[in-house]
């Protein structure tokens, strides 16, 4: 018998619940090629990780992740504390053999993410696997975009757009939480859904965004402070806190066919809650999706006689869609959780397989490359910023 893959998460916020969830449910939907087994999560407060593992099913809690991955009986090492311990916390679990899932973006710089690729780079040759967590990837309307886009659907690429907007803090009365100090998360709306954005388009068109050039904008600089509970340490109950990060990121991106995109990430684009869209362009048609409308894809066909030409619209519920045969008859829609079941799959059998599913500590570190390009060019009067390595 295959022994089990027993698995430790670090860190229990509103991402661990969405990768317990994951955890949880890909073994009872898919057919695994290994047993999963959820060990152990991890968090500072003793008291309050050990109620998250009731929660969402994990055996034991713990409160140090130094002494986790160090044990001999856990293979998996799911990361989802915020930005500034993502390359300390993987360096580390790489080094000691476990495998790797890191919640995006990968690192809080490029030196961090380069450090990181570099040692999945050195664990893979071991057969070690490591994943950063772009889940909208899994999203089965994405993976078929992504699908047709490569058969040749839409043709030659000759533009793209792609924005995330959400509108979270439009309150300015919202409190100063870590997304919003640079210490922690490294950037604001930038690298936490622009990232998003980004991966995305790459991911979908198969073209790298080797340029950009972009502002990105605070609009509220000042918010009011976390107590005690926040996890922060020393930030008083009471009085205004600097926001350190961005709160509006517009950028213009050439990709390597040298095709222009244009990217938006805001947490200011009120009545948006969570829009993800994307739309490419090219010379057969176009494809668009958007994550508010996460079953659906459009798609219009250029070459179709001209009275019978617009954008039709994809139901992608069916059983030949990416992932969607293990879950409900067609119709029935699946939901933002089911991409984390998705990415469970990819991991356990790319692990079995021996073989790195997509969205490796490589194109995390590309993705990490067009953030900074970004913030670079902002502070430069938006020029032009080569994402690639000099």
């Amino acid at each position: 018998m295959t022994k089990p893959l027993r698995v430790a998460m670090i860190g229990y916020g509103f991402m661990g619940a969405a990768h317990s969830q994951g955890w949880r449910t890909a073994p009872r939907v898919f057919d695994l090629p290994r047993e999963v087994q959820m060990a152990v999560v991890v968090g500072r407060n003793a008291e309050a990780v050990a109620d998250a593992a009731s929660r969402w099913g994990w055996a034991e809690s713990a409160t140090d992740w130094r002494e986790v991955i160090a044990r001999d009986d856990i293979d998996i090492v799911d990361i989802v504390t915020p930005g500034d311990s993502h390359a300390e916390i993987a360096i580390a679990a790489l080094a000691a053999g476990k495998h790797v899932l890191c919640e995006k973006p990968l690192a809080n710089s490029v030196a961090e993410a380069q450090a990181m690729a570099d040692a999945a780079a050195r664990a893979a040759e071991r057969g070690i696997r490591a994943l950063v967590g772009f889940t909208y990837r899994r999203v089965p309307a994405v993976t078929f975009m992504r699908d047709l886009i490569a058969e040749g659907v839409v043709g030659e690429i000759q533009q793209v757009r792609a924005a995330y907007r959400q509108d979270w803090l439009v309150d300015p009365e919202a409190p100063l939480a870590w997304r919003l100090q640079k210490e922690h998360a490294g950037s604001g709306a930038l690298g936490d859904i622009g990232a998003h954005a980004i991966d995305t388009a790459q991911f979908v068109t198969g073209l790298a965004v080797t340029a950009v050039s972009g502002t990105i904008e605070t609009i509220v600089k000042q918010r009011p402070l976390l107590g005690s509970g926040s996890g922060l340490a020393g930030i008083a109950a009471e009085g205004y806190g600097d926001v350190t990060v961005d709160d509006v990121a517009i950028f213009t991106g050439r990709l390597e066919n040298g095709a222009l995109a244009s990217f938006e990430a805001t947490r200011f684009a009120t009545g948006r809650k969570n829009a993800l869209t994307i739309e490419v362009s090219g010379t057969k048609g176009a494809l668009v999706f958007d994550l508010e409308e996460l079953n659906s894809l459009g798609f219009y066909d250029r070459t179709a006689p001209t009275d019978r030409q617009g954008f039709t619209n994809i139901l992608v519920t069916e059983a030949e869609h990416p992932y969607v045969s293990a879950w409900w008859p067609a119709g029935h829609m699946l939901g933002y959780e089911h991409a984390f079941s998705h990415q469970v799959k990819d991991l356990v059998e790319g692990i079995e397989s021996g073989t790195d599913p997509h969205g490796t500590f490589a194109e995390g570190l590309a993705v990490q490359r067009v953030l900074d390009a970004v913030e670079t060019s902002s502070e430069r009067a938006s020029v032009w910023v080569q994402t690639t390595e000099e």
